[in-house]
């Protein structure tokens, strides 16, 4: 094999060398900036990419993934004059390769230098309290102004978080006297509050006992007057309904005699202590009393009472006749006696 072969072979490796070496293979979320002889030249995407040997060159390997960066505590000092540290977290991600590489020398240290200049101006017009609780609009405030000054370097701020404020150990010392004379001042207000509560509800359960109670009693008395009503309603009904009854039979002047016998029987009962008489009671009175003693006890007296006002007409002496005969004689008159002395119904 002589030297011209030889050398062919050679070069032929050092192009193939050359060539692999100027293979590019970019990864997924990633840009690489090209320049050729020191002018930007191009953005390559992922993918496999060949350089030209000795003009190209890759300027920048740029992520384009959403990147986070913590910053060191910063001193600020709020409005009334409380000097404190606070510690931001910058979320960010890169838009543009060619602006990120070509706009500022050193991104990240430029967003930490603008981040602790805008937090001590927006810190300064704030009291301690109002920094401790607006922490939602402190960091919207500060993302704005880094989004608006990072866009000409192809950054987008996405997020900006204060991770901690460290107020001075006498501070924190007092706020945390505050904050248990606070916790302490609502812990009574509940007991106060619980024990009205519970105050109301017993009121209001006895109120609403007494209310029952007396409802209970009111319809107690409405159903025993309801009671009573229906009762005095039914004796007069069914009272009524007797007289209808007589009056619809006529009844006799024995009948009516009968029931006057039935009454006086019933005023008579021993609870009065005068009773009057009418006229035609003490005549059936008498009539009954001579009755008595004619027929159950057998005497006879011809000699007719005065004060019984009863008189028995043509009334003779048992004496000559049978015994049998005279009783029924002497019944026999006393119903004649009756039936003449018996009162009458105008």
């Amino acid at each position: 094999m002589d030297g011209g072969i030889i050398a062919l072979i050679i070069i032929g490796i050092i192009i193939l060398l050359v060539i692999i070496k100027n293979i590019n293979v970019v990864p997924q979320s990633n840009a690489y900036v090209i320049e050729r002889f020191g002018t930007f030249y191009a953005i390559w995407g992922n993918g496999i990419h060949v350089k030209v040997p000795f003009m190209d060159r890759v300027a920048r390997k740029v992520s384009l993934k959403e990147q986070v960066v913590d910053f060191e505590p910063q001193s600020v000092i709020t409005r009334d004059n409380v000097s404190m540290k606070i510690d931001t977290v910058v979320y960010y991600q890169i838009t543009d390769p060619r602006l990120y590489t070509y706009g500022v020398e050193h991104p990240i240290m430029a967003i930490e230098t603008l981040c602790a200049t805008t937090l001590r101006n927006i810190i300064g017009e704030l009291e301690l309290d109002n920094t401790l609780t607006s922490r939602d609009n402190i960091n919207a405030r500060i993302r704005e102004i880094l989004d608006e000054a990072t866009d000409p370097w192809g950054i987008k701020v996405k997020r900006v978080e204060l991770k901690n404020i460290l107020p001075p150990r006498e501070i924190q010392v007092a706020m945390e006297k505050q904050m248990k004379a606070e916790r302490e001042r609502r812990a009574r207000i509940l007991d106060a509050e619980g024990e009205k509560t519970s105050q109301i509800l017993v009121a209001e359960g006895h109120k609403e006992a007494a209310i029952l109670r007396a409802d209970a009693i009111r319809e107690t008395k409405i159903r025993e007057a309801q009671g009573e009503a229906e009762a005095i309603l039914a004796v007069q009904k069914a009272y009524a309904d007797s007289l209808r009854m007589l009056n619809e039979a006529a009844p006799t002047d024995k009948v009516i005699a009968l029931k006057s016998l039935e009454a006086f029987q019933k005023a008579a009962d021993g609870r009065a202590t005068k009773i009057i008489i009418p006229s035609e009671i003490q005549s059936m009175a008498g009539l009954a009393t001579s009755l008595k003693e004619l027929v159950v006890d057998g005497k006879l007296d011809n000699t007719p009472k005065a004060n019984q006002g009863v008189q028995i007409p043509n009334m003779q002496s048992p004496v000559q006749q049978d015994p049998a005969q005279a009783q029924a004689a002497l019944r026999e008159k006393a119903r004649e006696a009756l039936q003449q002395n018996a009162p009458r119904v105008q």
